[in-house]
């Protein structure tokens, strides 16, 4: 018996948001009336690539890896199909991950497979003594929690990105056993298929980045996100902007932070030419820090930012560039 937790890796290893998710996996893993059980990783991609180090010290005793032969590129029914072979194999007692735009996919299309309920945006789990568990979870943004008892087994969950802090176990394993697993697939799994090619991947989503760069209104057209898209570049992070940015066709909606959009928890999110409506504030208030560029002093997104810069963007953004540029120079 164990729980599974599906793991999503960036360009610098396991996303932010996935650490969460095995932090509140560790947590639900020792709750269990009959006493704790292992918390196994699943990835896709390369076996030697597996951040064993980083896993073990999130509380994974081990992993399990789906490589490129087996499976490449991302196929959400694909990956439910080996999520949901690995949960027989192993006898897991449930299956968590990320709530991001990818875990959210897969674990519906994990609930379709095999007949069970899955509760998105949980922000606690407990399991119960009759087999049900009992869960928290984030309703209309993050402004309600509800509680419900979730039964099926294996419980499917998936985790609010901002509501649970990622927190290193203390005593973690001092080697990570990693079990390479080929899943049983068809043609109708791989029917759905997304591959990036290398030259235009930033090793990123909008979800699991750990720098996004915010542009708005205040950008002022299309044209306008190529300052913000070089210092997202220097950066190592993404481009994301607000709700009036998509409606104006300016960028696509994948790119949008909010309510309505993808809810993010960067280290740094910079702010650029954004006012910050309620329904901007409830994408990015998981951000670690929130840095604004605005040049209206009185703006709302102000109250909610570490730092800020009241000046105008066609002058803040190149100079950051330049700095930027200048360090890694001298670097």
């Amino acid at each position: 018996m164990t729980v599974l937790c599906l793991v999503e890796q960036d360009a610098d290893g396991p996303s932010d948001a996935s650490l969460r998710a095995l932090t509140f996996a560790a947590r639900l893993a020792g709750a269990g009336p009959a006493g704790p059980v292992p918390v196994a990783a699943v990835l896709f991609g390369p076996a030697d690539l597996v951040p064993g180090d980083v896993l073990a010290a999130y509380g994974t005793a081990s992993a399990h890896v789906i490589e490129p032969g087996h499976l490449d590129g991302y196929a959400p029914r694909a990956w439910a199909q080996a999520l949901a072979g690995l949960a027989a194999e192993v006898a897991a007692t449930a299956v968590v991950a990320a709530a991001s735009d990818r875990g959210n996919e897969v674990m519906a299309y994990l609930g379709a497979l095999t007949g069970l309920p899955m509760a998105a945006n949980c922000v606690q789990a407990e399991p119960d003594d009759d087999g049900t568990h009992h869960v928290v979870r984030h309703r209309w943004a993050g402004l309600l929690l509800e509680e419900a008892s979730l039964t099926g087994s294996p419980a499917l969950m998936t985790v609010a990105t901002e509501a649970v802090p990622a927190a290193p176990v203390a005593e973690p394993a001092s080697a990570l056993p990693v079990h390479p697993y080929a899943p049983s697939l068809d043609a109708d799994d791989l029917r759905v298929r997304a591959t990036e090619a290398a030259g235009h991947s930033s090793g990123a989503s909008l979800a699991t980045a750990r720098v996004v760069v915010g542009g708005g209104r205040g950008v002022g057209g299309p044209d306008g996100f190529a300052p913000l898209e070089e210092l997202a570049s220097l950066l190592g992070g993404v481009v994301g902007v607000s709700r009036v940015v998509t409606s104006e066709g300016w960028r696509p909606h994948r790119q949008q932070v909010g309510q309505t959009g993808t809810k993010i928890t960067p280290e740094l999110y910079l702010a650029c030419g954004i006012s910050g409506a309620i329904q901007h504030i409830a994408g990015c208030a998981g951000a670690k820090h929130i840095v604004v560029v605005n040049t209206d002093p009185g703006a709302p997104i102000l109250a909610h930012a570490d730092y800020a810069i009241v000046g105008d963007l066609g002058e803040v953004i190149p100079a950051l560039v330049a700095a930027l540029r200048a360090r890694s120079a001298s670097a």
